[in-house]
């Protein structure tokens, strides 16, 4: 099911957290803060969304990190019901696709719940005092990648952030597979 998140709540501040990392070490926020801004995705690997735009998130990232925006993927659907997503998956993800940024595990969901996350894939950018600047999609792609030489919508508002401290006012929405919850009892 796909699911759409809410525009961008300007000025909102990240929560703060701490997650186990693929690479065996624990990372927070605030550990991987950027001068100019940090992004925080949810993503997943099996999403047929993410993996659409997983080469150019990638991409974006490295490209943001030269101007001061660091970036940080978390992966928070129930594992359980979606092994596909399981830890030892989420690294050979990573490396199949080159992330230079952690890939964290959010197994009890609350960080997912903490900032509001709705879809895979769902981008927070914030500025260098991590307020909400980005709530907005990747680019235009849907389950099928876009066409080479796309707007690059979050790369572009990223930059603005970085160089100005604001996001663009108008954003349009990411639009995703819907976050797996686990069950409550």
């Amino acid at each position: 099911m796909s699911a759409q998140p809410p525009v961008c709540d300007f000025g909102w501040p990240a929560p703060d957290f701490e997650l186990p990392g693929i690479d065996g070490r624990s990372h927070r926020l605030a550990d991987v803060k950027g001068p100019n801004g940090t992004l925080v995705m949810f993503i997943c690997n099996h999403c047929p969304y993410v993996k659409a735009v997983v080469n150019r998130i990638a991409r974006d990232c490295a490209e943001l990190a030269q101007h001061g925006v660091s970036a940080i993927a978390v992966m928070s659907n129930d594992v359980a019901a979606y092994p596909a997503d399981a830890p030892d998956k989420m690294k050979l993800f990573a490396e199949q696709h080159g992330f230079t940024f952690p890939y964290v595990y959010d197994e009890s969901q609350q960080v997912a719940r903490a900032y509001g996350a709705i879809c895979t894939p769902d981008f927070f950018g914030f500025d260098g005092d991590l307020k909400l600047q980005y709530r907005g999609r990747l680019d235009e792609s849907r389950k099928d990648a876009a066409p080479p030489g796309v707007r690059r919508d979050l790369f572009e508002a990223m930059l603005r952030v970085a160089r100005t401290g604001a996001g663009p006012r108008d954003q349009i929405p990411s639009i995703g597979c819907s976050i797996k919850w686990k069950e409550t009892v």
